[in-house]
């Protein structure tokens, strides 16, 4: 059954699907057509679960499950991986892109192959304080507080030298 995403509760498990491209205001409408009805059928042996989903920064596809309601099986995750694959194949969009994604000086949201890691921090194109995006958030709650970090609050500190004092 869907709900809409600004019911969901804190406690509610969250998923991030990532684009490997910015998505137009077309695909946002076709992601929302076609992912509705099967979070309207979404079921774990048969039980119907509460979800929703969302598109955000025009980059990041949210999928939710409130587990109060009933959790998902791992036959109902995959079922709905596959769901956003077939999406994201519709719209010729990858979902499950690995790349780090970080909010631009401008604003605006781009990514970084995680090759380039290395190469961006030398050049000063992710610096200590370069906002990414945390996919790995597991819950609504953690979505609304960690959902953006400085660079160097995130697995990316590695890369930054800290001073000795």
């Amino acid at each position: 059954m869907f709900l809409p995403f600004d019911q969901l509760p804190a406690s509610a498990r969250l998923w991030v699907y990532q684009a490997n491209r910015p998505l137009s205001a077309d695909d946002v409408a076709a992601i929302d057509a076609a992912i509705r009805p099967a979070l309207e059928a979404w079921a774990a042996h048969g039980h119907p679960l509460l979800a929703s989903a969302k598109v955000v920064e025009g980059r990041f596809l949210l999928l939710a499950v409130d587990e109060g309601a009933g959790l998902p099986s791992g036959c109902s995750i995959d079922s709905s991986v596959h769901t956003v694959q077939a999406i994201g194949q519709a719209l010729g969009v990858d979902f499950l892109d690995r790349a780090v994604a970080y909010r631009a000086t401008d604003g605006s949201v781009h990514t970084l192959p995680l090759g380039d890691v290395k190469a961006a921090v030398a050049e000063g194109i992710l610096a200590p304080e370069t906002l990414v995006f945390n996919t790995l958030v597991k819950t609504n709650a953690e979505f609304q507080t960690n959902w953006q970090l400085p660079a160097a609050s995130s697995w990316l500190k590695r890369y930054f030298k800290t001073a000795s004092v």
